[in-house]
C-alpha cells in the first residue's frame, strides 16, 4: 500500500501553481518575441512589370539594384543576387532596399514580370491584387525607342487589361482600389507660407484632363534606350516635331491616369529609382533627391506625378490638339469599344503621324519625312533586274570611256598641228646673249654639224689604229705585241752569236 504525503511527493496545489507560472513566462516570452518580430516586419512593396522584352525587364530590375545610380536598392554586398526568372509567363525576383550602409533592410520589393498581354495570363495576375497588396503596389509599363509607333497602341492593350482585372476583384478590393486612388489625388499638395511665419499644406484642385480616367494604383511609364533617339533621326529623317510630338501625345494620355513618366538610357544615370521608391512611399536611405521635371532634353525626359497639365503640353510646341487627344483616348479605353480599331480614338491619330516606315510603304515615309526630311528607305527589287541595270550601266561607262579616249587622241593631234601652225607664224625664237640677238634654231644646227664633223674626225684616226683595212682592235694589238717579239730576238749588227 503507498504511502500518501511521501518526501517526494508534491502537494497538488503547488504543481498547479508551479504549472501556472510556465504558463505565464510562456506567454511573457511569446509576446516579447511578438512585439520585436512585429518591430522588425519588413514593409512588403509590389512592382508589376508590363510589356518590355527580357533583357528590358533584366535592365530595370538592375536599375532599382546597387548597379543603378545612386545606392539604397539591391542587396548586402556580401549576399547574391537572387536571379530574375522572366522567361516565361509571369516571372518574379525580389529587391531590398538597403540603408546607406548595405547592412539593414528597410523594405523588400516583389517585382512580378510580365512581357505579352496575353488573356490567358489574368489568373495569373487576379492572385496578386489582395486588398492589403493593392495599397503597396506600382504599376510599370515598358516601352522601347526601337519601335515608338506601337507605344499607344502598347499602354491602350496593357490599360484595358488592367482595368478589366479590377473590375473582376471582389467587393473589398474594389473598395481598396477607390481608397488608394483617392489617396494618390490628393497627393496633390504644396507647401505655403500661412502669413504668421508657419508653413501650411494646401491642396490644389485638379485640372483639366488630370485622373480623368483612374486606374485605380499607381502608373509609371518607362521609355527605355533613348539612346536610339539618334538612330530615328539619322536613319528615318525624324526632326525635333516628330520626337516633341510623341512626348505631347504620351503627357496627354498620362495625365488622364495621373501617371509619370521617364526616358532612360542603358549604363547612364537616371533619377528611375527615387522617382519609383517616391510613387511606391518608401523613405529613401539617404538625403531625399528632389525629382526634378524635365522635358527640355529629349533623351533625358522626367514627368514627375502631380506635376503636368494642359498648359505646360501646349507650351512645348504650338498646335497640339490636347482636347481631342483626351477625349480620343477614353474612347480607345472603353470596355465597351470592340478591337481592332475604334472610330475617332486617339490611337488612330498617333499612328497616322508616327508610322513605320516599311519596305515599299512610300505612305509611311511621307508621313514620318514630311516636313522635308530625306527619304532614307527605298523599295527592294528582284535580284536579276538589278543585275540587268548594273549591266547596262557598266557597258555605258565603258562607251563613254572609249570616246573619251578617242577625243583624247584627236585632241593630241589637233595640239601637234596647231603648234607647227603656231611656230610658222610666229617664226624661230630668238634670245640675247651678251647683247647679242641669236637665233635659237640656228644655233641648234651650228651644234649639230659641230658634233658631226667631230665624229668624221675620229673614225680616221681609229681606222688608222686599227691597221686601217677595217680590222678589229684585238688583232692591230696582238699585232703590235708580235711585232715586239720579233725585234728582242733579232741580234744586233755587229754581235757575234756567243757574245
Amino acid at each position: 500500500m503507498a504511502r500518501s504525503g511521501g518526501f517526494n511527493e508534491r502537494p497538488a496545489s503547488a504543481m498547479s501553481a508551479a504549472s501556472s507560472n510556465e504558463s505565464e513566462k510562456d506567454d511573457m516570452w511569446s509576446s516579447m518575441l511578438s512585439s520585436v518580430a512585429s518591430s522588425k516586419r519588413l514593409p512588403q512593396k509590389s512592382i508589376l512589370v508590363l510589356g518590355g522584352s527580357a533583357d528590358g525587364q533584366k535592365e530595370f530590375v538592375e536599375s532599382l539594384g546597387v548597379g543603378g545610380a545612386g545606392s539604397g536598392g539591391g542587396h548586402r554586398k556580401t549576399d547574391k543576387r537572387p536571379p530574375i526568372a522572366n522567361a516565361f509567363a509571369l516571372g518574379y525576383t525580389y529587391l531590398d532596399v538597403l540603408d546607406s550602409d548595405h547592412e539593414d533592410v528597410l523594405a523588400r520589393l516583389g517585382v512580378y514580370l510580365i512581357s505579352e498581354p496575353t488573356p490567358s495570363f489574368i489568373p495569373l495576375l487576379r492572385p496578386l491584387f489582395t486588398a492589403a497588396t493593392l495599397p503597396e503596389t506600382l504599376i510599370v509599363i515598358l516601352l522601347d525607342w526601337s519601335k515608338p509607333w506601337d507605344w499607344m497602341r502598347e499602354i491602350k492593350t496593357w490599360v484595358r487589361l488592367v482595368r478589366g482585372i479590377f473590375t473582376s476583384l471582389d467587393d473589398d478590393c474594389r473598395r481598396t482600389l477607390d481608397e488608394v486612388t483617392h489617396a494618390w489625388e490628393t497627393r496633390r499638395s504644396t507647401h505655403t507660407d500661412s502669413g504668421g511665419g508657419g508653413v501650411g499644406e494646401v491642396t490644389i484642385p485638379l485640372g483639366p484632363g488630370e485622373f480623368d480616367e483612374p486606374i485605380g494604383l499607381p502608373l509609371c511609364v518607362v521609355c527605355q534606350n533613348a539612346d536610339k533617339i539618334e538612330v530615328l533621326e539619322r536613319e528615318r529623317g525624324w526632326k525635333e516635331e516628330e520626337f516633341d510630338f510623341v512626348l505631347q501625345f504620351l503627357r496627354t494620355i498620362l495625365l488622364k491616369h495621373g501617371a509619370s513618366l521617364i526616358y532612360t538610357t542603358p549604363s547612364a544615370p537616371s533619377p528611375i529609382r527615387p522617382l519609383i521608391f517616391s510613387l511606391l512611399s518608401i523613405q529613401s536611405p539617404q538625403r531625399q533627391q528632389v525629382l526634378k521635371h524635365n522635358v527640355i532634353e529629349r533623351d533625358k525626359v522626367l514627368v514627375p506625378p502631380h506635376w503636368d497639365s494642359w498648359g505646360k503640353i501646349r507650351v512645348l510646341r504650338e498646335g497640339f490638339d490636347v482636347e481631342g487627344i483626351n477625349s480620343g483616348w477614353s474612347v480607345d479605353i472603353s470596355p465597351h469599344v470592340e478591337e481592332p480599331e475604334s472610330e475617332g480614338g486617339a490611337v488612330e491619330v498617333y499612328e497616322d503621324v508616327i508610322k513605320e516606315s516599311k519596305r515599299g510603304d512610300t505612305e509611311g515615309i511621307a508621313l514620318l519625312n514630311k516636313n522635308g526630311g530625306k527619304v532614307i528607305e527605298v523599295p527592294a527589287v528582284d535580284t536579276q533586274e538589278f543585275l540587268a541595270t548594273q549591266l547596262e550601266v557598266l557597258e555605258a561607262r565603258a562607251a563613254e570611256e572609249k570616246a573619251a579616249r578617242g577625243g583624247k587622241e584627236d585632241k593630241n593631234n589637233q595640239n601637234h598641228g596647231s603648234g607647227e601652225r603656231v611656230i610658222e607664224h610666229v617664226g624661230p625664237v630668238q634670245f640675247n646673249v651678251g647683247g647679242i640677238q641669236v637665233d635659237a634654231e640656228n644655233m641648234l644646227e651650228r651644234l649639230k654639224e659641230r658634233e658631226a664633223s667631230r665624229a668624221s674626225d675620229r673614225e680616221p684616226s681609229l681606222a688608222s689604229q686599227g691597221g686601217g683595212d677595217g680590222k678589229s682592235q684585238n688583232e692591230v694589238l696582238s699585232a703590235f705585241f708580235n711585232s715586239l717579239m720579233k725585234k728582242k730576238g733579232t741580234p744586233a749588227k755587229g754581235a757575234s752569236p756567243g757574245s
